[in-house]
C-alpha cells in the first residue's frame, strides 16, 4: 500500500520551515502533495499562482513531491486523493494544542486517517509566514527565510 501524505496550508509564503518538514518527511511517505487550501479567514497576500510555481521549483527534483490547490475540508480532499496521512509541522507547544484538535475533527471526518507531526528544526522554529509577509511589505530581506528567491 502506497503511505501518501498531504502537507496542508495556505503557504503564503512557503517557508524554509515548510520545506524541512516536507524533505524530512520523504523518509515516512512514499508520496507527499504539498496541498494550498483556500482559508476563508485570510487574504492572501502572496498571488496562489505564484506560490504554487515556487513551490514546484522548489522540489522539481523530487518526483514523489507534488502540488495541488484544494478548497473545503482538507479531510475531504485527502479522501479525494486517496491520502491516509496529514503531514503537520509543529515549533511549540502551541501549534500543538491547536493541530491537536484539528487533527480529532479530522479522523472524524474521515475515518482512519492519521496526522504525523514532525517537529520543525531548532534553527527554523522562529520563521513564520506572518513575519515574512511583514518583512516583504515592508520591504526588509525576506530571501533567507525562503527556499527560493522572490
Amino acid at each position: 500500500m502506497i503511505r501518501k501524505a498531504i502537507f496542508p496550508g495556505s503557504f503564503d509564503p512557503f517557508t524554509k520551515g515548510h520545506e524541512d518538514v516536507v524533505l524530512r518527511s520523504l523518509g515516512l511517505f512514499d508520496e507527499i502533495v504539498i496541498a494550498i487550501g483556500h482559508n476563508s479567514a485570510k487574504n492572501r497576500y502572496f498571488p496562489l499562482e505564484l506560490m504554487v510555481e515556487k513551490i514546484e521549483e522548489t522540489f522539481a527534483r523530487e518526483p514523489r513531491i507534488t502540488v495541488a490547490v484544494f478548497q473545503g475540508l482538507t479531510a475531504q480532499f485527502a479522501r479525494s486523493i486517496d491520502a491516509g496521512f496529514i503531514l503537520r509541522g509543529l515549533r511549540n507547544t502551541t501549534d500543538f494544542e491547536y493541530e491537536n484538535s484539528i487533527s480529532q475533527a479530522n479522523r472524524m471526518i474521515y475515518d482512519g486517517l492519521e496526522t504525523v507531526f514532525l517537529i520543525t528544526s531548532p534553527s527554523l522554529s522562529a520563521i513564520r509566514s506572518t513575519i515574512v509577509r511583514d518583512l516583504h511589505k515592508y520591504g526588509g530581506p525576506v530571501n533567507d527565510f525562503l527556499p527560493y528567491q522572490l
